[in-house]
């Protein structure tokens, strides 16, 4: 028994609940049994605790410290660090929707399915902000589950080796605000003790009521207390949901109380005779005496415990993805009610033997030293608080996530995702994402063209490779290098198949073939012209005859004309149309525009030009390679050179006349000096 007396070897651990407070010290042997050696249990004087959150820390405390005092005189030694849990039934469950849609069809990758539940949970943490009005407290994300998944908006049961553009799901997420964890450190410093772990009531009752080696199979645990009824739900080893129904053992009591006209007090005892299956006297406010069996007090009671856990049901089936539990496991004092488990699996639609309330026969490696302690389902709480200390899970740890400290609450399957929630990193920064699109229309027709892909984000743990599913523990350093947005989608008029047709009329026999003119939003542009977003383009199928006598370099004149009709610059002309017209008159035209010209370049020149260099000179231009000598004027223009160089505009065989000067574009009218270069050709 000595070994019992040593602190060092021993567990102190508090059952705060919303009634009372139950405190239990222990250890475990070298048999891996449990000893507890002490365990007290007191009632809140005041209402200092409402639906498992502190209300009066003061009063609270004081209940601790009288608890810890009374275990003190027990052992004979000084309690300084104990284990404690936060109620389940102030986690906030919220149910949300998340989606993404990729560019193309993209195979579906676990790496893509955690980034979408991370976007859920993200989503999630917004709205419960929103709800709760309340932008200052944090919330601790303590599990979530997916309800569903969806492919292109069908309901699948998996995504991952899919393909697709869109992927969602139904996200139940479950969170722990901050004020409740700070309410409880504050309570248990102010009556001398230092938290040495923290977890979950849910979590604590799990380690008694439903092993490890059992959580690979879908289960349900229900604490049913006294304001509340707590559930979880248990999958492939984890606790992947938790919730509450605010209906509970309180709710049973009252209605004794309005049925047989007793007090709170007095209608608690007649419960208690139910779960005892006793006969019970007692006496109504009115000073009646009466005299019950167990049987008539459940025959009252039914309807109200059918109604419990039709809620029961319903939220299990809810919190488990609206799918069917294997098995049930009920823990707490309402639960222990005759008709409790039988109503639970009717509405369950199960076996009754697969819904089973868990006391005694879960706390078989449990050995109680004080041999007045009842051992039935009321003691898996407080026991499960001590043992989870051994386990050290629900604890909150502290990782470094990109040089800043984050602090999790431990569920025992942290990764790299909840390192990122925590620290605040968007899903924006996680998934790859395409540059901008462009959408715009050609000939009327809807056109998209993407943006190039993007670089997924690099996570680093510790500095080897990692992934948002990567298993992560305290001390862990995790660096996150966000995804790279790919670049932008950049398109010109001349990358577009459309703007590669060709046009092609008759000019006097010989075929013209033109390159398609492109119009956007209205205004012709060139092929090097960038496409910008919800621009109109339009390919034409025409020239006007303008446009026509421009590309040809030729001048208009009225002799003009298509099948014998005379044509205005204005006029449309389309694939194979056939333009006529006087070939010796759009010479002489030519001259006489060239001439023209001359002189009033000449005129302008005499102006400018001081007497002493008013002299005639002969030079020599280069045509096409061949010498041509030019004499007596004063200054030329390439014009000069059609009086001496053969050329023959009636030779004209392709698409248009091409004037070069020193190897730069010209016309007629261009100035030209001794030695000048000149080509001159139809191309």
């Amino acid at each position: 028994m000595e070994m019992t007396k040593n602190p060092n070897q021993c567990v102190f651990g508090l059952d705060i609940g919303t009634r009372s407070i139950v405190g239990t010290v222990g250890y475990k042997n070298s048999e891996n049994r449990f000893q507890v050696i002490a365990q007290v249990s007191k009632e809140h004087e005041t209402r200092a605790m409402l639906d498992g959150q502190i209300h009066d820390i003061e009063a609270v405390s004081k209940s601790i410290h009288d608890v810890k005092r009374e275990l003190e005189l027990t052992l004979g030694y000084e309690l300084k660090d104990v284990c404690i849990a936060a109620a389940g039934r102030v986690l906030k469950t919220v149910t949300i929707s998340a989606e993404h849609t990729f560019d193309t069809d993209t195979v579906i990758t676990k790496e893509i399915i955690h980034s979408l539940e991370l976007l859920g949970i993200e989503h999630a943490y917004e709205k419960l902000k929103k709800e709760e009005r309340s932008s200052i407290f944090r919330y601790y994300c303590v599990g979530h589950t997916v309800v569903k998944y969806y492919l292109n908006d069908y309901n699948m049961l998996s995504l991952e080796g899919h393909k697709g553009r869109k992927i969602s799901a139904d996200i139940l997420a479950t969170f722990l605000p901050e004020e409740v964890i700070d309410g409880l450190n504050k309570a248990v410093e102010d009556a001398g003790l230092t938290v040495a772990n923290l977890t979950l009531e849910p979590i604590a009752a799990m380690e008694v009521a439903i092993p490890e080696n059992i959580r690979l199979l879908n289960l349900a645990l229900v604490d049913v207390g006294a304001g509340t009824s707590d559930i979880s739900v248990t999958k492939e080893g984890s606790i992947v949901a938790f919730g509450m129904i605010p209906f509970a053992g309180d709710e049973i009591t009252e209605a004794i109380a309005n049925k047989y006209l007793v007090d709170f007090n007095g209608a608690e005892r007649i419960k208690q005779a139910c779960l005892d299956h006793e006969e019970i006297t007692y006496t109504d406010i009115l000073g009646f005496s009466h005299e019950l069996t167990a049987a008539e007090i459940m025959d009252e009671v039914d309807q109200i415990v059918h109604r419990i856990t039709k809620r029961i049901a319903e939220k299990i089936t809810e919190l488990n993805g609206g799918k069917q539990v294997s098995a049930v496991f009920v823990v707490g004092g309402g639960g222990k009610l005759p008709t409790f488990i039988t109503s639970l699996a009717q509405h369950l639609e199960l076996p009754k033997e697969r819904v089973a309330l868990r006391g005694k026969e879960v706390l078989q490696s449990v050995d109680f030293h004080e041999t007045n302690v009842e051992v039935d389902s009321m003691l898996v709480t407080p026991i499960g608080i001590c043992l989870n200390y051994y386990e050290k899970r629900g604890n909150f740890l502290f990782v470094n996530v990109n040089g800043q400290m984050v602090k999790l609450y431990d569920n025992n399957r942290l990764t790299v995702m909840d390192a990122a929630i925590a620290d605040g990193i968007s899903t924006l920064d996680l998934f790859p994402r395409r540059g901008k699109s462009l959408e715009f229309t050609v000939n009327g027709t809807n056109r998209i063209v993407r943006g190039e892909p993007g670089e997924s984000a690099v996570i680093l743990l510790n500095k080897k490779e990692a992934n948002l599913s990567t298993p992560i523990v305290s001390r862990d350093v995790i660096e996150i290098i966000r995804a790279k947005i790919g670049a932008n989608a950049v398109v010109s008029i001349g990358d577009l198949p459309e703007t590669k047709q060709t046009i092609t009329f008759e000019l006097n026999g010989v075929e013209v073939t033109c390159p398609c003119l492109v119009e956007v939003n209205k205004h012709l542009v060139a092929e090097d012209y960038l496409i910008q977003s919800e621009d109109e383009v339009k390919v034409l199928n025409y020239y006007t005859l303008e446009q026509l006598l421009q590309f040809a370099d030729l001048p208009y004149h009225p002799s003009m004309n298509i099948n014998g009709q005379q044509i205005a610059l204005s006029e449309r002309l389309y694939e194979n149309y056939v333009l006529q017209f006087d070939l010796d008159e759009m010479t002489s035209v030519m001259e006489e525009t060239n001439s023209a010209a001359t002189v009033e370049l000449d005129s302008t020149q005499e102006k400018e030009l001081p007497e002493e260099d008013s002299i005639v000179k002969d030079i020599v231009v280069y045509v096409n390679g061949m010498p041509i000598p030019l004499k007596g004027k004063l200054s030329y223009l390439l014009v000069d050179v059609i009086d001496v160089y053969p050329f023959d505009p009636s030779q004209a065989g392709s698409k248009r006349l091409v004037i070069r000067l020193n190897g730069e574009e010209a016309q007629f009218v261009s100035k030209i000096k001794n030695e000048d270069q000149i080509e001159l050709f139809w191309m």
